[in-house]
């Protein structure tokens, strides 16, 4: 269950990021290259300084400096959203690998260890599942509460959503759309390179080339699958963190299904999830905010 829960939060820290992104209209498809970057940066800073919250640190700058290039491209710019994503997807592997290559094979760093909570991690069957967690998912779940707390109940969570719904509107009530846009896409990135720091420290313990292995793009789904709401989307994370653990306890069990069918499952399940909503967005409103995708220029207004 532990193994689950370690999926499931970097996969939740990247989607989480992407979510902001898209309340206020932007969509990123450079989450892939941002955890890759995050995870080499954090993979190095803490195997060079011994301390995993440096590690952590450091990748959130990184994915927040990558995230930064998007969002100068196409909301400063207006280049198309999917064509930058995806460049910076190419980008940020490209430039992960390279950082990276004189750190394959290293011995995993110091990893975030767990909150101590006393007898509390004790208690049968709730103990070991809730609280034996490192810091680091309770941090995840704090970001998630906080989350959905600014989106829903404050001036600035008002701001982004009403800059992703009709940045017009949003413009002319004095709410800048490029400010607020790079600033949702640089938040994203941090969070992004949050996820590729778990996902090097924690999960895989350790860096290698193609580490990520697509889990950015089922971070974007994610926020597809839980209908851009913080609370959704973390049970989705959960349910694809048990199909992405799934493959080594079967292992573990002894059942005979070649883990290459199994390694395919949380993938052909998210394009299966895609298919479903655009699908279901032909016969009911789609839940996505109305502005995504849509560069924003003052002189058309």
């Amino acid at each position: 269950m532990n193994e689950v829960t370690l999926v499931g939060l970097m996969l939740y820290l990247a989607a989480l990021g992407e979510l902001i992104a898209e309340k206020a209209g932007v969509l990123n498809l450079g989450v892939e290259g941002m955890m890759a970057v995050g995870g080499v940066a954090a993979f190095w800073s803490g195997t060079e300084f011994g301390n995993p919250l440096i590690g952590l640190l450091i990748a959130g700058i990184a994915g927040g400096l990558l995230a930064l290039v998007h969002g100068l491209v196409a909301v400063v710019m207006g280049a198309d959203q999917v064509v930058s994503g995806l460049a910076l997807t190419i980008l940020g592997l490209g430039m992960s690998a390279f950082l990276g290559q004189d750190y394959v094979s290293l011995p995993a760093v110091p990893q975030f260890g767990a909150l101590p909570l006393g007898p509390l991690k004790d208690l049968r069957i709730v103990g070991p599942i809730v609280f034996n967690q490192s810091w680091l998912a309770w941090v995840a779940v704090g970001l998630g509460i906080s989350t959905w707390f600014v989106l829903e109940r404050t001036r600035v969570g008002l701001g982004l959503r009403a800059v992703g719904e009709s940045a017009a509107t949003a413009d002319a009530a004095g709410q800048s759309v490029v400010v607020t846009r790079v600033a949702a896409v640089v938040a994203g990135g941090v969070l992004a390179g949050f996820g590729g720091a778990y996902l090097t420290l924690n999960l895989a313990k350790g860096w290698t080339e193609g580490v990520t292995a697509g889990r950015g793009w089922i971070a974007v789904a994610l926020v597809i699958f839980g209908a851009w709401r913080p609370g959704r989307t973390a049970v989705g994370a959960l349910l694809f963190g048990g199909l992405l653990a799934l493959e080594p306890r079967l292992q573990t069990f002894g059942v005979e299904i070649s883990p290459i069918l199994i390694s395919m499952l949380p993938y052909v399940i998210t394009i299966g999830v895609l298919t479903a909503f655009s699908i279901q967005a032909r016969h009911r409103p789609s839940a996505a905010p109305a502005a995504i995708g849509r560069a924003y220029r003052r002189e058309e207004r």
